[in-house]
C-alpha cells in the first residue's frame, strides 16, 4: 500500500498535468488575440517547431516571429482549438502529449480561409518550476483553403 508520498507523488503528477492543459491553452489564446509577449514565454529558449510541408523553426523567439509574420495583422483573425489531450508525465521535469488540433484562419485582406485538422506532438520541460514547450511536431490530417471573390 501506498503511504503519504506515495499520494503527494501522485497528486504532483496531476498538479503538472494540470499546468501543461494550461499551458497548451495559453499558447492557442496568445495566438488567437495576438498577445506575442505572453506567447514567447510558453516556450524554451532552445523550443523546435517541426510541420507538414517541412517547416522548420529552431528558438523559441525566432518561432513567436514566425507566428507574427504568419498573423500579426488585422485582417487576419484565427481561432485555435486543442482537443483530446493525452499527457503523460515521463519524470519531474520532463513531459510529452499529443492534441488533436482545429484552427481555422481568415485573411479578410487576401479572400482567403484555412480550415486545418491534425495533432500536436510535444515536448515539455519544467524550468524553475513552470512547464515550457520544448519541441512540436506539427501534423495536418485535413487542410482546406478556400478563395473566396
Amino acid at each position: 500500500m501506498g503511504g503519504q508520498g506515495d499520494l503527494e507523488a501522485r497528486i504532483r503528477v496531476l498538479e503538472d498535468i494540470e499546468a501543461i492543459r494550461k499551458l497548451k491553452a495559453k499558447y492557442w489564446r496568445t495566438i488567437d488575440k495576438k498577445l506575442w509577449d505572453e506567447n514567447l514565454q510558453c516556450f524554451t529558449e532552445d523550443f523546435v517547431l517541426e510541420a507538414s510541408g517541412g517547416t522548420r523553426v529552431v528558438g523559441g523567439r525566432a518561432f513567436v516571429e514566425f507566428l507574427k509574420g504568419m498573423f500579426d495583422r488585422t485582417t487576419i483573425v484565427t481561432t485555435h482549438q486543442g482537443h483530446q489531450a493525452e499527457i503523460e508525465i515521463t519524470s519531474e521535469t520532463t513531459a510529452r502529449a499529443i492534441w488533436v488540433l482545429r484552427d481555422h484562419i481568415v485573411d479578410w485582406d487576401g479572400k482567403t480561409e484555412m480550415r486545418g485538422r491534425g495533432h500536436y506532438e510535444d515536448e515539455y520541460v519544467k524550468e524553475n518550476g513552470a512547464w515550457k514547450i520544448r519541441h512540436t511536431t506539427l501534423t495536418y490530417l485535413l487542410h482546406d483553403r478556400t478563395a473566396h471573390a
